[in-house]
């Protein structure tokens, strides 16, 4: 891997700095085969001005089938501008894509050609398994010190996850991140605050827990994740344990605040057992320990049992499933999507423990089934987000996961990509001249020169 002599330009010190750079004029999308087929990563027109925007320039094949791809990420980012940072001459250039079932990753070169990325390398299963003890990589985080990826789970498909270390420069596992894990045993997301030398980590399942789908008995039971940990990130040690309650099942994506000089942030929980509302949590440090309190929650939407999949017509109702969820650089604006009723909502969190809701469309969901300017009624729902660094654009895609997709989803989900442009002062309208759809299903979305989940930064 190539070294330069002076800094990436697209590593910035702040967010403030970043929230000033040129927007993007590409979108990276993971693209998963609905099938036994290969994945791969869709190049998307971004540039406004382009007569080809909002049209797929390039598609990438895997060499292999049934990896299912699924979060991706930067190998390099604004984190190497740290005083600290162990490698500040790295170069925003690899994209690692896991493959959530076959615990493969493949490492993708957007140079020299950024239209046309290739893979240059592939991680398998084996060496995961046998330097970390990990498989089913699920998300990536470009550390100061090398890449971070987390796993759901043990080569066996039990627990515990956790999380593992990639070297900046040969792309070699160097091993298990954890010295200390105490009572943490699932694994889905994790991201860190800085400035506070505290890593914060969620819950989902162990890969015998999801990968056949949602198990209602393990669900009703509280059996997913529902807990936070609290690392020590510096010293690799567990510290604390935010139990949210096993009311709230599968506590996902974690939205840090990207000043480094606060500590707080926000988790989403997809479902609650009590009434089928999701929610998000806002986490704070309190004197020396971290709390958490719900500070929004999204009630689930009455319907009618003919409309409804197998696995909810019992309840008569269409939970909103909140799957995912982002925050904007200047910590102004979160993003919400609901999965399930199809509705992707924008929350002011000036105050992060008062949000207000600032804007709402539909697109998808299991019922309304709402369609874009572009389209006939859709399948799926605004499921992964993302954020121009300038805060001005949001791209949201609708696949989840396969088997959980075929769940909610029996009639077939044909993937989508929406874009929408956000007001002067808030709220939001879909872009009619940017709407993609596949046969396959589209995933993760990340945009040229990073975004709002793919750097963390050491100054205010």
């Amino acid at each position: 891997m190539a070294t330069l002599l002076r800094a990436d330009p697209t590593f910035y010190a702040s967010p403030r700095l970043a929230a000033q750079a040129p927007p993007e004029t590409l979108a990276y999308v993971i693209i998963v085969n609905p099938g036994d087929g290969p994945d791969g990563l869709a190049t998307i027109d971004a540039d406004r001005n382009s007569k080809t925007y909002g049209t797929v320039l390039n598609t990438l094949t895997t060499p292999n089938a049934g990896d299912e791809l699924h979060h991706f990420g930067w190998n390099a980012c604004s984190s190497s501008l740290c005083p600290y940072a162990a490698h500040p001459h790295v170069e925003r250039r690899y994209l690692l894509a896991p493959g959530i079932r076959s615990s493969r990753i493949y490492v993708i070169d957007t140079k020299p050609d950024p239209r046309a990325p290739r893979i240059v390398k592939t991680i398998e299963a084996q060496e995961i398994a046998n330097k970390a003890g990990y498989s089913r990589p699920h998300t990536s985080h470009c550390g100061p010190d090398g890449i971070y990826v987390s796993a759901l789970g043990s080569p066996s498909g039990d627990g515990p996850g956790g999380i593992f270390i990639i070297d900046h420069d040969s792309f070699d596992v160097r091993g298990r991140w954890e010295l200390d894990r105490g009572p943490q045993y699932l694994a889905y997301d994790f991201w860190w605050h800085l400035g506070y030398d505290t890593m914060i980590s969620s819950e989902w399942g162990t890969p015998n827990l999801i990968e056949n789908g949602v198990n209602p008995e393990i669900l009703l039971k509280g059996g997913y994740g529902h807990q936070l940990h609290i690392w020590n990130l510096p010293k690799r040690r567990h510290q604390q344990v935010i139990d949210l309650g096993a009311e709230q099942q599968m506590v996902l994506e974690l939205r840090p605040a990207h000043d480094p000089s606060k500590a707080y942030g926000f988790v989403g929980v997809v479902t609650s057992l009590k009434d089928l509302s999701a929610s998000v949590w806002t986490w704070y440090q309190d004197g020396n320990t971290w709390k958490v309190k719900k500070t929004i929650e999204i009630p689930a939407e009455p319907a009618n049992p003919d409309d409804l999949p197998p696995l909810l017509k019992g309840f008569k109702a269409v939970p909103p499933l909140v799957t995912d969820i982002n925050l904007s650089l200047d910590d102004k604006y979160l993003y919400v999507s609901c999965w399930g009723t199809g509705e992707f909502l924008q929350y002011d969190v000036s105050d992060p423990f008062a949000p207000k809701k600032t804007g709402s469309v539909h697109l998808g969901g299991i019922v309304r089934r709402a369609a874009h300017p572009n389209s006939g009624p859709l399948t799926g729902g605004p499921q992964m987000v993302e954020v121009s660094r300038d805060g001005k654009r949001i791209y949201v895609s609708n696949g989840l996961y396969k088997a959980w997709d075929d769940q909610f989803y029996p009639a077939g989900l044909k993937g989508w990509v929406a874009k929408l442009d956000v007001g002067d002062k808030g709220g939001f309208e879909l872009d009619r001249k940017f709407f993609v759809q596949s046969e396959q299903r589209f995933h993760q979305v990340h945009l040229e020169g990073g975004d709002a989940s793919s750097d963390s930064y050491c100054f205010a």
